[in-house]
């Protein structure tokens, strides 16, 4: 695939309100609770989002596995708005609130999210095992070709929308390969991760080659995590692609200030997306985009 610099294709702009990984240590306004994910899913999609990318957490505020803590959340954003829900399949780091590590998600326990009810309209799909280096922990994030393969196929039984979280190029070739097998069909949505230490890090130079990497027919987005995070989503949408924000990919602004919450992020991403003279896609034009 090229850059489109021309593009005036209609955006769309996800927003990824609490993440995996941190909690209120980096930002006191994070959504923790169900009320506050629906909360400031509603706020991202009054701004101008039309897909909220879902991470969820306990009582106690650490990540979980607990179906009824999915199906909390999705049940009161559906109620508040139309949003589009996509939840995480690599859930995240257990950090118990006196900092330690709690036992390390299984992939069984990934693989149950299949089982949520009410059903999310998407699901992610990581597209490969690397070394996941984060401020909290230094992992081995498995993404196994079998996990994954099962993952899909379930995601396929039950009607969800995929989404390709792709690292490194390697990650690509990956996807491509299970598109070959008949495991993947259809148009192919990827999400260009950038920032984590592990994968492929934050620069013009590699989000081109990933680029070039993609398919022709398919779409893609950028996920830019920290420092670079709002210029390198300037690059993407210039280039013709869409973009995330959102509390999991950065708690500051780009003045460098603590963010309010994550409506300021996509306000600042859907007036980005117009000086770039491109409009953000509704949840209805999302959908056929990504033929939910």
């Amino acid at each position: 695939m090229q850059a489109d610099l021309l593009s005036k294709d209609k955006v769309i702009i996800t927003a990824a309100i609490t993440g995996g990984l941190h909690g209120r240590e980096a930002n006191k306004n994070l959504p923790l609770t169900p009320e506050e994910q629906a909360q400031a899913a509603h706020d991202a999609y009054n701004a101008g989002a039309s897909v909220v990318h879902l991470h969820v957490r306990d009582e106690q505020g650490v990540v979980s596995t607990d179906l009824s803590d999915y199906s909390n959340t999705i049940r009161l954003i559906k109620e508040r708005c139309p949003i589009i829900t996509q939840v995480g399949n690599g859930i995240g780091t257990r950090v118990h609130p006196d900092g330690s590590l709690g036992d390390k998600v299984t992939l069984a326990e990934r693989m149950n999210l299949i089982n949520i009810e009410p059903s999310p309209d998407m699901m992610t799909v990581n597209g490969g095992t690397f070394e996941f280096r984060s401020p909290v922990s230094d992992d081995t994030f498995d993404n196994n070709h079998a996990f994954n393969i099962e993952f899909i196929e379930g995601c396929k039984a039950r009607g969800y929308g995929l989404e390709l979280e792709v690292y490194d190029p390697s990650h690509i070739a990956n996807m491509m390969d299970l598109k070959k097998r008949g495991v993947l069909d259809g148009m192919l949505h990827f999400s260009i991760v950038l920032g984590i230490k592990g994968g492929s890090p934050a620069s013009i130079s590699n989000l081109n080659h990933m680029i070039s990497e993609l398919p022709d027919d398919s779409g893609w987005q950028l996920v830019s995590i920290g420092r670079y995070h709002f210029r390198l989503n300037a690059m993407a949408l210039a280039m013709g692609g869409n973009v995330r924000t959102g509390m999991e990919d950065t708690v500051f602004n780009n003045k460098g200030e603590a963010v309010s919450g994550n409506g300021e992020l996509v306000e600042a991403t859907t007036s980005l997306t117009r000086a770039m003279g491109r409009e953000p896609a509704t949840v209805e034009e999302t959908r056929k985009a990504l033929h939910l």
